[in-house]
């Protein structure tokens, strides 16, 4: 079920709101009028937000994103056993982190659901929302005691407007400028639309803490080993190149950091706000890890189930051979070409038709008068 953030009619008014604001402002000011489709988009955007549980029984929905691991596993004839593999595969290395007082390994189980995000503007109110991220949220059931305890919201990552980012609109920005690198305001809209994501009511009052994604390093880059160690996301590696994905998830407001957890064979990226050593639980920080290390053997397992750990400097790459196989389909080639096939989605549905009103909505807050 939706959590609407405001309705259609709301946001109209306060369309109108900000543009008697602005008049009286020009009045005053003489402002140049230029500027009046920036002021009055401040408010005329709202999120909602859905849930749906993932477990063997989960089917995606038509108004799913079609790229995430979460859907790409459900599909198929061996779509259930394959669902039901991961998540055993999630439960086992999470009570293999979290093993005191659980001396037989099975005392907890991870229960995610699926947080689908969409964007509403009062200027498409005829189209409806459009699909804007989804990412998955943790809870710890403890067998034992029968409680449920909050994990982290975030994990995977993914996004309609990432994908037109870097399937369309970076492939065309090559083909016209070759070595120009990315455009400058590459991720600018994304990171923008994020960050008024996290502030929003649909956020603030369904989850307590910031979000953490954690995603696989980079091929790209070389990694060193530090002498840090944390008691559950492991000892910390560190490159000081950050990648393109580094940079387009700085845009969002997130810092990187890079661990490889105990028994683990390759360091993950966490992107976060804040303190990610000290403002999570144990149990939160192993249920990220559990849950995401997992997809990442499905999905990379040159990398992430690799038959042997990372040394010290370590260099990933997806040509190494020495790795096995997890009892899970996937289909890795059908997940890129749908990124392009979802990117050109968005192009068609929301780019075209409403990219010039986001784009001044970037800067509306910085010009809106207080």
């Amino acid at each position: 079920m939706g959590l609407w953030l405001g309705s259609l009619p709301t946001l109209k008014m306060n369309v109108l709101i900000a543009r008697d604001r602005y008049r009286r402002w020009v009045r005053t000011r003489r402002c140049n009028p230029s500027i009046e489709a920036h002021i009055i988009m401040t408010n005329d955007c709202a999120f909602s937000v859905s849930t749906t549980r993932f477990d063997e029984d989960y089917a995606p929905s038509t108004s799913s994103r079609a790229t995430t691991n979460f859907a790409n596993l459900a599909r198929g004839e061996h779509r259930q056993q394959n669902l039901r593999n991961a998540l055993t595969m999630i439960n086992n290395r999470f009570n293999d982190l979290v093993s005191w007082d659980n001396p037989g390994q099975d005392r907890y189980r991870v229960e995610l659901d699926i947080i689908s995000v969409d964007l509403h503007l009062a200027a498409a109110s005829d189209t409806g929302a459009f699909p804007l991220i989804e990412v998955l949220d943790v809870q710890i059931l403890d067998t034992q005691t029968g409680t449920r305890t909050a994990g982290i919201v975030g994990n995977n990552f993914s996004s309609y407007i990432r994908d037109y980012d870097f399937s369309v609109l970076l492939p065309a920005h090559a083909a016209q400028a070759p070595g120009a690198g990315v455009p400058e305001d590459f991720g600018e809209l994304h990171g923008q639309l994020f960050k008024k994501f996290l502030d929003s009511e649909a956020y603030q009052e369904r989850f307590a803490q910031p979000p953490v994604i954690c995603l696989s390093v980079s091929t790209s880059r070389t990694y060193r080993r530090l002498s840090n160690r944390h008691p559950v996301l492991g000892v910390e590696y560190q490159q000081n190149d950050y990648s393109l994905t580094d940079q387009y998830f700085a845009q969002m407001g997130l810092t990187v950091r890079y661990f490889m957890p105990p028994g683990s064979v390759a360091p993950l990226a966490f992107y976060h706000q804040g303190d990610l050593l000290n403002d999570y639980t144990p149990l939160a920080l192993a249920g990220t890890i559990s849950t995401m290390e997992s997809f990442q053997k499905i999905y990379r397992p040159e990398i992430y189930n690799a038959n042997a750990a990372a040394a010290e400097v370590f260099q990933p790459s997806l040509e190494h051979q020495d790795y096995s196989l997890t009892q899970v389909e996937y289909d890795r080639v059908e997940r890129s070409q749908l990124a392009t096939t979802q990117g050109k989605f968005t192009e068609q549905h929301l780019m075209e038709p409403h990219g010039a009103l986001l784009q001044q909505w970037v800067t509306a807050s910085a010009l809106l008068p207080v």
